[in-house]
């Protein structure tokens, strides 16, 4: 007995024996319910003849299961069998069980859960944590970064550098575990169960804390050092063979596919990746790219198995929210977010510090990356063991500083802070809109809700003819703290929402907020 989205495991046993089991036998089980939907979930291998098949049943009931199989082995081909499963936690405290996996809305912009609530990734930034972390670290991490307000964490699936050296050690400088024997050699062909069965205790720590992870499977640009990334050198159909592992592994969980990853974005390896996901994912969890800094950030952009763009504006401490609104700007529509700005300290201490990040977010957010935010710090990307560890790029660096550290970055609670204060409101499908008040940037769902950034606050004006489009009821929010420090309701012709002005400020104006209870503070 299970309860819906939450994830059921099977194990199969293989009978016969097989020279490389994850690159010479595909399985995969239907999963079937009372009504007749079927859900098609592939196996992966996890060592010995051991197959292991994950299943997050979208709904409640009876749901039968039957096992398929590339070889004719009768303990991976047609075995059977049934699950119980009671209807979602509407109690929960986990959202993905209250509301099921996230997916795209229906105009593709923004995130919803599978009933329709709205969401918007809040992330960060530990590229090195599933191939460098330990699990009393990771709990370090995951407590930290959840008390802050995100909810998710980009990931490097394994060490991408074909030419990194160092110890099998998570605790020595300059260790790493391994994934594929031959990743030096610039394939995918030897993996290594032990390493994903590691990477599974950690991914289940993220998700314990709400954290979901957004799974990079081989890097296409720098990667760790810089030392030759594998992700655009591997043979394209073990890139997509890879992915469809990642998919069968992790997929009944909630998760991110960032099927490329800081490179042009026509490395013919994406591609591959993007049709096996689209192929095995049964939930339509998102799947995009992340690119270079000087990309044109629209490659795919007619995919079907393609739901967003992310760009990347550098290392140099800029802001460069016109790259999200161009961005937004491509057809067919996809969402869009700026998944890099720059790693607050690196290079130097007070580089992209501290509100810096705020700034960005929220500037980033209110041009059109209407997915969400990401934050990264400088020494915590690259899982720094210590503040003295050798091996890495000073540039890439804060001073002295490990990812202990670096967890502590003043930028990190800015950023977590925009997801308490939009907790709850109507975000699916917002647009930038620059014609409701005399503002720089701003978000509309006509009808619903209004949300603009200013950075050194004072009045928010109305414009008079788009007096009628903005709701009523409004919050003035303080975003470096979440205090409210403002709010109203307006009445027809009350065309200023107050404030003194000299600090950064957040207006929401939100139709579902009733005139005499404004909440609390965030």
């Amino acid at each position: 007995m299970t309860v819906a989205w939450q994830q059921a495991e099977f194990v199969l046993g293989a009978e016969g024996a097989y020279a490389n089991p994850y690159t010479d036998v595909e399985v995969w089980a239907d999963f079937t319910d009372d009504a007749g939907t079927t859900v098609r979930r592939p196996a992966f291998w996890d060592g010995e003849r051991v197959w292991k098949v994950r299943f997050a049943p979208p709904s409640g009931g009876r749901w039968t299961w039957r096992t398929h199989s590339s070889v004719a082995d009768p303990g991976l081909h047609a075995v059977t069998g049934e699950l119980d499963v009671r209807p979602r936690a509407a109690d929960s405290p986990n959202p993905f069980l209250r509301h099921g996996f996230w997916r795209m809305s229906p105009g593709g912009r923004n995130l919803v859960h599978a009933d329709g609530t709205p969401a918007l990734l809040v992330a960060d930034t530990a590229w090195a944590l599933p191939w460098r972390a330990t699990e009393d670290a990771v709990r370090v991490y995951a407590a930290d970064r959840a008390a802050k307000g995100f909810n998710a964490v980009l990931l490097m699936s394994l060490q991408p550098d074909m030419d990194a050296r160092g110890p099998r050690d998570r605790t020595a400088d300059e260790g790493f575990d391994v994934a594929f024997e031959d990743l030096p050699d610039g394939h995918l062909d030897r993996l290594r169960p032990s390493y994903f069965r590691y990477f599974d205790r950690l991914h289940a720590m993220l998700l314990e804390h709400g954290i979901v992870p957004v799974l990079q499977p081989v890097f296409q640009g720098f990667g760790w050092k810089g030392l030759r990334a594998a992700g655009a050198a591997v043979p394209s159909d073990e890139y997509g063979r890879y992915c469809r592992y990642l998919v069968a592994r992790y997929g009944a969980a909630p998760a991110v596919w960032l099927v490329g990853a800081d490179g042009s974005g026509s490395e013919p390896q994406i591609a591959a990746g993007g049709r096996e996901i689209e192929e095995w994912d049964a939930y339509g969890q998102p799947t995009g790219v992340h690119y270079r800094p000087h990309s044109r950030n629209d490659a795919h952009q007619d995919a079907p198995w393609l739901d967003f763009q992310w760009c990347q504006t550098g290392h140099r401490g800029e802001h460069v929210p016109e790259r999200v609104a161009d961005m937004w700007r491509n057809l067919p529509a996809k969402a869009v977010a700026n998944g890099e700005p720059t790693y607050e300290n690196t290079g130097e201490h007070g580089r992209a510090e501290g509100w810096w990040q705020g700034h960005e977010a929220w500037s980033n957010l209110c041009a059109g990356g209407t997915m969400g935010v990401v934050y990264g710090a400088a020494g915590l990307w690259q899982w720094r063991l210590h503040p003295a560890e050798p091996g890495h790029q000073p540039f890439f660096l804060a001073p002295d500083t490990g990812w202990r550290e670096a967890l502590d970055f003043a930028g990190s609670h800015h950023v977590g802070m925009i997801a308490h204060i939009l907790a709850g409101l109507p975000l699916a499908d917002m647009t930038p809109d620059w014609q409701l008040t005399f503002a720089p940037r701003g978000l509309s769902v006509p009808g619903l809700l209004y949300v603009t950034y200013a950075e050194r606050g004072g009045p928010l004006r109305i414009h008079p003819d788009t007096d009628h489009a903005v709701p009523r009821p409004y919050r003035v929010y303080d975003p470096r703290t979440g205090e409210i420090t403002g709010t109203g309701h307006r009445q027809e012709g009350d065309l200023v929402l107050p404030d003194a002005g000299g600090a950064p400020r957040v207006f929401i104006c939100n139709t579902a907020w009733a005139p005499d209870k404004p909440g609390s503070p965030a």
